[in-house]
Parts: structure tokens; C-alpha cells; sequence
């Protein structure tokens, strides 16, 4: 059958891709990769014969691979997700067959003698994280090893799909019907009519509450009902665990212990103490002191302004506070203080005038110019495809947005990448990224309307875009954000987040869903107040899951197990203002580290937002949009990728290293 996952070039015809494509493609991939290996000329290596080659059959088998995964997380059914589980089982074994291939690493190691000299600095920074990364791989390692490192991260592969699979059907099996108009007080007209759609859907009267993203936060910070706060948070806060109201149902327990062990063994075959050593052996901190040292300096640094943060809320509530309470009455307390509230914010971001703003911000920045593109194939009539341009309306890169929450859609919002760019051998492939949200739905005529902190993940994901598509590397596997330091990826995202608040830029992002008038003086400025609020509460829960995740991994004992509960209370004895109730299980569904790529690199948020705001200082002293800044800000460190040292690059762009002071000084903390 034609298979629309093997089409050679263009953009992948996501319409057509159905779940019995996805096994056929991938094995046909790994296929054509493995006959390519064992064509190459191993006894005579060469950078242009044996790497480049190489980097060809990569880039191909990502764009296939990279669908897959895409598909499966803004998509999900059940046919999908068996042919997406049994490929992700492939595609880790086969990496990792690839990661032990000794005669391609032997090749690397003659090429990189013979030729170094006349290797240009990308071409050298490619060569030396292949060396690296065959090693991480178990290449050095006995015949035994390598065939127990690969058996490692095929069940590690297996483990973490179902780890997701557990928290995305927790979330969809959990809704709440209401019949009570009383119990709805407080909440935004918006999410009333959703849950009154999703009841009518339902054949039920009244309104039907679901899980997701929007409706949580909804609930969270504006249901006058106490109740409804507490079974929405337990809902949230025990998915896929041994407590809460679907306890055993989904539980991921036994899959966190099974992961932790499984990294463990796998760091220490290859010569690591833990797990957290072998992350860093990928990233700028040079040591897990070193991270422990950075993040528990930023508690002490933040934890009295949160505790302070904490006390004063509690005696705006006028009395004890649970953790279902406390987004209530911050909400209350903001719209006291500062006159104003996320929902009335709203009708000035509608979601089209946001885009129009933050794409001027773009070409203000970096000169570029984005349209969107009709008629492109894609996986969802919410999803656009816009072409990015550049100043004499060359094509540079592309992205797709997928903005709004729906049932099948993974929570959160992420960057990945469809499409890495490739420019050598007499072939240019621009790179197309795919930029995923959860905002609430548009509900009737309207556009979806979103709130300042949607804006300011919009911003977010959108840096990470930039990244990805305005790099000039030319090699896939140091291009965009391909090869950068994983605590070093989200600098561009969070300096891009820095334009959300900018008197400058807000006029350009909002404009009154029936005036079309701009966010007025007044709400501006009132909004701009909101910046440092409870900037302390924020940073400590930030500073909470970080800790917890690198002492998870730095600590652990195959002989006494994961203890996660035990550190996670023992961290937040150390860290934390907000003191949960026993049946919290925020591990159970912690993505970020038992199944993405944050395992012991949690801190890499609050590492790339010290760089992030250091880096926005610059054009704080010359003008947000100096355009000799903002070309600097490119040349170093935007369009570079993983094809340099990061910290090398930053010290370029800013004159030194890094300072926290300007990240203090946004959160009213300077000393």
C-alpha cells in the first residue's frame, strides 16, 4: 500500500497516516537505515563517506519516527497506541543496536585522527557527540553488557508508554456531573458551557466536568464551592495512583520503581555512580553538587518571600488553608489588590489577535515574516500550518499550532520537532516544527480566548520554535534544538516569554473580542503588577519538583527501592510552603521524569531561566527590540543549535557568564 509515513520530502500528509501505517513504516525505516550501515565504508572511512551518509538515513528515519510519536500524543486511540507501542519497542532497540554498532564507532574514531584538522567546527562537534553518545550507548562495554544495556532500553521503552498511557486514560476516565445550578458559583461562563456541551453529548442533563487542563484550572481558581475544589484537586492529584477515587484503577506505582531501577542499572553498566551522573554526562552542570548546590541556593534565596507569600494569603482567607484552597483565594486576593482577573483578561487575547501580535514581535526581533499556509495536510481541523519567511521571502522554516484542549490530546503544552533542518551533499530541507498547547476551547462564534498566563505559554512553545527553525546549522543532529544541553534548552523559550510582559508588546497582543480596543492603560499596568506576584510560592514549587527529581536519582538503592514518597516529603520538609494531604500523588503522573526527557534534569527550568533572563537584561539596557541585540542574541546562541559550547556561546552574546541577579530582580528578590 502507499504508505503517506514514507513520503521522501514535504510535509507529512498527517490526514492520510492511519494506525496501520505506522508498523509497516517504521520496520521499512529501520530496514533501509540498516542496509545503509552495512554499505558503508567501514575499512576506509571518511567524514563525507561514512558521517554524512549517516546523518542522511538519521534524518529520514526521525521524520518517520517523529510523526509516530506526534501522532500518538495529539491523537490517541486505541489502534494508534498498540501500533505506537509496538513500534516504540522497535525504534529503542533499534537505537540502541545502532548506539553498539563497533565498526561505525571505530570509523568515527579513524576519521576523527585522519581528518580532524580539516574538519570545520560543526563538522568536529558533530564527530566528538557521536564518540560520546557510542559510549553512553555501551559500545566499550563486553559482549554480555551491550546485550543487557539494549534489553534495558527496550523495557524502559515499553514502561514509559505505559506510564503515559496510565495518566492520559486516568485523566479521561474521571468526570464529575453536576445538576446544581448553585454549585456552579464562581465559575467562568466559558467552562459552564463546555461542561454543559460535554453533558448534552452525553445524553445527561445539567453540565459534565472532565479533567482536563482548562477545566482544572477553572475550578481551581474561581469554584466558590469548597467541595468542588477538593474533588477536582484529588481527582488531579491521585491520577493514575494507589489513592484517590479511581484508586488501583490506572496505577503507575509499580511502573516508577520498575524505571528508576531499570535507569539505575543501566548508568551504573556504563561506569556511572547513578543515574543523575549519567544525565549530566549530556548536559552543561558539571556534577550533581554542582545542581544541588544551584538549587538548594535558590531555596534559601526564595524560600522566606514564599512563607511570607503564604502568610499573608492565609490571613486574606481569614483562616487555614488546604491545598484546594489556595489558588481560590490567590485568585481573590489578586483581583483585590490588583483590580484584576485572568478570566477578564480574556476577552482582550482572543487567540488570532495573540498570534498577529507575537509574530510581529518576531519580525521586529529577527526580521522574519509568517504566514499562515491554507490547504495543508493535518491531523485535526483545529491545527494551522504557517510558513515562516524571511526578509526577501525566502521560505526558512515552517510550524503547525495545535492550540486547543480535546479528548485524545496529551496535557500540557511542549515543542517538537517534525522536521530538523538539513543543508550539505547538495540537499536543503527546512525545518518544521510543531507547537502543541491546551487552551480552553472556543465556545460558540468566538475564537478561543485565552488568559495572560496562556499567552505566556504561547510565548513559550513559540521560543522553543524559534530555536528549532531559525537555526543555520547544517547537520540534523546538532541543528535546532538537536544536540543542545538539556539544561540549556530552554533558554530561547523562557527569554521569549520575557515579551509577554512588555508594555511595548502587549499593546500588540490584545484587542477586545467585540471593540477591538487594546488592553486599556489601566488593566496594563495592573497587569504588569501581577509579575512578582507570588513569585515566591512559584519558584519554591518549582525548586520542590526539581529536588525531588535529582534526589530520586542521584539517591537511589536498588536494595531499599525508589522511596519516592519518603524523599518527595522529605524535600518538601525542606522546601516547601504548601503542604499537600497525604493522599497527593503528583509523582504518579510526573511526566516530565518518568517518561519525557527531564529524568534528573528537572532543574534545567530553573538553570535556563537564570540564562534566560540574563540574556533579556541585555535588551532590557539597549531597547526589547535593538536590533544589533537581537542579531547578536541570533548569531550566538539562537540560529547555533547543539553545534557549540552553550555556556561558550552565551559568554559570547553577553560578555560574561551568566548572573542571577537579573532573574531576583524580576522577582523583587535582589540583593
Amino acid at each position: 500500500m502507499d504508505n503517506p509515513l514514507l513520503a521522501p520530502e514535504g510535509l507529512p500528509d498527517f490526514s492520510a497516516v492511519e494506525a496501520g501505517h505506522v508498523e509497516p513504516a517504521v520496520r521499512t525505516i529501520i530496514d533501509r537505515h540498516r542496509s545503509l550501515l552495512a554499505g558503508l565504508p567501514m575499512d576506509t572511512p571518511s567524514f563525507a563517506g561514512v558521517i554524512e551518509p549517516f546523518e542522511t538515513a538519521n534524518h529520514a528515519l526521525a521524520r518517520v519516527w517523529n510523526a509516530v510519536q506526534h501522532l500518538g500524543s495529539v491523537l490517541d486511540s486505541p489502534e494508534l497506541r498498540e501500533a505506537y507501542n509496538t513500534c516504540r519497542a522497535l525504534v529503542a532497540d533499534y537505537h540502541a543496536e545502532v548506539g553498539q554498532n563497533t565498526g561505525l564507532y571505530r570509523a568515527c574514531e579513524t576519521i576523527l585522527q585522519r581528518e580532524s584538522a580539516g574538519l570545520d567546527p560543526e563538522q568536529r562537534k558533530l564527530l566528538d557527540n557521536l564518540l560520546r553518545d557510542f559510549r553512553l550507548a555501551g559500545v566499550a562495554l563486553p559482549e554480555a553488557g551491550r546485550a543487557r544495556f539494549r534489553a534495558l532500553m527496550q523495557e524502559l521503552a515499553v514502561i514509559q508508554a505505559r506510564f503515559d498511557e496510565n495518566v492520559l486514560d486516568a485523566t479521561q476516565a474521571w468526570s464529575l456531573h453536576l445538576t446544581s445550578q448553585a454549585r456552579l458559583a464562581g465559575l467562568p461562563r466559558s467552562a459552564v458551557l463546555r461542561a454543559a456541551d460535554t453533558a448534552s453529548a452525553r445524553g445527561l442533563d445539567g453540565w459534565v466536568f472532565t479533567l482536563d487542563e482548562p477545566n482544572y484550572v477553572a475550578v481551581m481558581n474561581h469554584a466558590v464551592d469548597r467541595e468542588l475544589r477538593r474533588e477536582f484537586y484529588l481527582g488531579w492529584t491521585t491520577r493514575a495512583s494507589d489513592r484517590g477515587p479511581q484508586a488501583g484503577r490506572f496505577d503507575n506505582s509499580t511502573l516508577m520503581e520498575q524505571i528508576l531501577s531499570l535507569r539505575h542499572e543501566a548508568a551504573q553498566l556504563l561506569g556511572f555512580e547513578s543515574y543523575a551522573d549519567l544525565s549530566l554526562a549530556t548536559k552543561m552542570a558539571a556534577s550533581p553538587a554542582d545542581v544541588l548546590a544551584f538549587l538548594e541556593d535558590l531555596a534559601r534565596r526564595y524560600r522566606a518571600a514564599a512563607s511570607a507569600e503564604f502568610e499573608a494569603l492565609r490571613d486574606f482567607a481569614g483562616g487555614e488553608l488546604e491545598a484546594w484552597d489556595v489558588a481560590f483565594h490567590a485568585e481573590r486576593m489578586r483581583q483585590e489588590r490588583h483590580a484584576l482577573s485572568q478570566e477578564a483578561l480574556r476577552e482582550y487575547f482572543p487567540l488570532p489577535k495573540v498570534l498577529q501580535g507575537l509574530f510581529e514581535v518576531a519580525r521586529r526581533l529577527y526580521g522574519v515574516s509568517i504566514e499562515r499556509r491554507a490547504g495543508v495536510s493535518t491531523w485535526h481541523p483545529d491545527v494551522d500550518y504557517y510558513a515562516i519567511l524571511d526578509g526577501r521571502g525566502r521560505e526558512l522554516a515552517g510550524f503547525f499550532l495545535d492550540p486547543c484542549a480535546r479528548q485524545g490530546k496529551r496535557g500540557g503544552a511542549w515543542m517538537d520537532d517534525c522536521i530538523n533542518r538539513r543543508a550539505f551533499g547538495g540537499q536543503r530541507i527546512i525545518p518544521v516544527a510543531q507547537l502543541v498547547c491546551n487552551f480552553a476551547p472556543a465556545a460558540g462564534d468566538a475564537p478561543p480566548l485565552l488568559t495572560h498566563g496562556d499567552v505566556v505559554t504561547l510565548f513559550h512553545e513559540f521560543g522553543h520554535g524559534l530555536h528549532l527553525m531559525m537555526t543555520q546549522v547544517n547537520y540534523p543532529s546538532i541543528a535546532g534544538i538537536s544536540g543542545v544541553p538539556w539544561d540549556a534548552v530552554e533558554l530561547p523559550s523562557q527569554f521569549m516569554e520575557q515579551y509577554a510582559w512588555q508594555p511595548d508588546v502587549l499593546p500588540l497582543i490584545s484587542a477586545h473580542l467585540e471593540s477591538g480596543e487594546p488592553l486599556p492603560a489601566a488593566m496594563l499596568e495592573r497587569l504588569l503588577g501581577l509579575r512578582g506576584f507570588h513569585a515566591g510560592l512559584a519558584t519554591v514549587r518549582q525548586l520542590e519538583f526539581a529536588l525531588f527529581d535529582f534526589r530520586l536519582h542521584a539517591g537511589f538503592d536498588p536494595r531499599r527501592g525508589g522511596r519516592i514518597m519518603e524523599v518527595l516529603d522529605a524535600v518538601r520538609g525542606e522546601v516547601a510552603v504548601v503542604r499537600p494531604p497525604a493522599d497527593n500523588r503528583f509523582p504518579h503522573a510526573f511526566q516530565h521524569i518518568f517518561s519525557g526527557g527531564y529524568a534528573a534534569g528537572y532543574y534545567s527550568y530553573k538553570w535556563a531561566e537564570v540564562l534566560a533572563a540574563d540574556a533579556f537584561a541585555a535588551f532590557e539596557d539597549t531597547g526589547i527590540f535593538d536590533a544589533t541585540v537581537a542579531m547578536r542574541f541570533l548569531d550566538s546562541i539562537l540560529s547555533r543549535g547543539g553545534s557549540r559550547d552553550v555556556m561558550e556561546a552565551f559568554v559570547e552574546f553577553r560578555g560574561r557568564r551568566p548572573d542571577v541577579q537579573p532573574l531576583l530582580r524580576q522577582h523583587g528578590l535582589a540583593a
